[in-house]
């Protein structure tokens, strides 16, 4: 069951993005909440700040980057969350296995259940100064830990991805280097990874969502940048996601000012199939046609997932929002079931992410079915291809 602060923080999560999440979203509200975004807009200029100055750190080299004499790409995006990029993680993880390389994949693991004060202080002395070593989800051959101990994304990419390795610190200098000397992998694809400066990158693919691109054009907190949007001249490839029906030649032209040189594509995360989140067993898309349905999701990006579903014809009965990340108990999955069943829903549909965080229940009166989600490329799939070229120093499959 969640703590009481991880309750606090999920509660002051969901009051505040309505509010910094998107463009004039902050208008129209009374004294209170326009103090508190004025609060906001101070740190957030603080913030701003530290990571401008980090970053010029890390730059002239008073930071020091650490190379490990293999092929590190960095996966993630500008913004906190929603730009999908777990999916794009294991596409060109399987790709680039599919070409032959050794592929690890380094995660921070975010929300993973952490060790204890005296547990980390055992770590201390046992290990010396770097602590414990990283955690490993997958060795490339076996599943070892599950989600609650490795982080959602790590543990859904290490089930989707049975050759690849996949670990989780805090610390991807030290878990690269596990990487290449345990498992002796030749490529390193860091997960979330474009903030990350300690590890030398040479790639960076940054992910940028057409439908929500960099908010209202602030840094956290009072926006949902992680750093200024003009940061992004620092990728090698740009991918807009969600891109299919409708026009972005608007944004090409804004990360066109900011990156002259980036490889550009445009991508989808297009439902593939409904499968069940305790059974695993496998139904075609065309099962959610004029299904009713409770739609329940902890993500970024809800209304993305909610579209998805209302354009693959299912009739939501119920929109069941939870913080990003949340980790379902077992009484709030029978709490939604019994839901279910009142308001006369045939099934309760939540994204992959969500279901790997979810209490197995056994039996369950209302089928409980997550959305399988795959990257299609749009435009520019020349660009991802040339991408793989240059990290496998050979032509990429047709």
């Amino acid at each position: 069951m969640a703590s009481r602060r991880t309750k606090t923080l999920e509660g002051a999560e969901n009051a505040l993005l309505p509010l910094i999440q998107y463009e004039g979203a902050d208008q129209g509200h009374e004294w209170p909440v326009r103090l508190l975004l004025w609060v906001l807009a101070r740190i957030s200029g603080i913030y701003r700040s530290v990571v401008q100055i980090r970053l010029f750190l890390y730059r002239t080299g008073v930071f020091r980057r650490f190379p490990l004499g293999c092929q590190v790409i960095s996966i993630g995006n500008v913004t906190v969350g929603g730009t999908g990029k777990t999916p794009m993680v294991e596409k060109l993880a399987r790709e680039l296995t599919d070409q032959g390389r050794k592929v690890a994949i380094l995660s921070r693991g975010y929300r993973k259940k952490e060790k204890g004060f005296w547990a980390r202080l055992g770590d201390k002395f046992r290990f010396g100064p770097g602590g414990a070593p990283p955690r490993v989800v997958s060795d490339g051959r076996r599943l070892l830990l599950d989600s609650e101990m490795s982080g959602d994304e790590p543990y859904m990419l290490a089930t989707n991805l049975p050759d690849v390795v996949v670990l989780v610190d805090k610390d991807r200098v030290k878990s690269g280097r596990w990487a290449v000397r345990r498992f002796g992998c030749d490529t390193l694809l860091l997960d979330d990874g474009f903030q990350y400066q300690k590890l030398l990158h040479r790639r960076d693919i940054v992910l940028v969502d057409r439908t929500n691109p960099f908010g209202n054009g602030r840094v956290l907190p009072r926006g949902i940048l992680r750093e200024p949007a003009e940061n992004i001249a620092r990728a090698s490839f740009v991918c807009i996601t969600k891109a299919r029906g409708g026009d972005t030649s608007e944004l090409r032209r804004r990360i066109r000012e900011l990156n002259p040189t980036a490889g550009l594509m445009e991508c989808n995360h297009d439902p593939t199939c409904l499968v069940g989140a305790f059974t695993r067993e496998r139904f075609p898309l065309e099962r959610l046609r004029d299904m009713p349905i409770v739609a329940l999701s902890g993500i970024a990006a809800p209304r993305s997932f909610e579209n998805s579903l209302e354009k693959l014809g299912a009739r939501i009965l119920s929109r069941r929002h939870f913080a990003d990340h949340h980790r379902f108990s077992q009484q709030e999955i029978i709490d939604i079931v019994n839901e279910a069943q009142e308001c006369g829903a045939a099934a309760i549909v939540t994204t992959e992410k969500d279901a790997v965080r979810m209490t197995r229940i056994d039996r369950c009166a209302v089928p409980v079915l997550f959305l399988r989600i795959e990257v299609h490329f749009l435009d520019g799939a020349d660009e991802f291809r040339r991408c793989v070229e240059e990290i496998t120093f050979k032509p990429a499959k047709a």
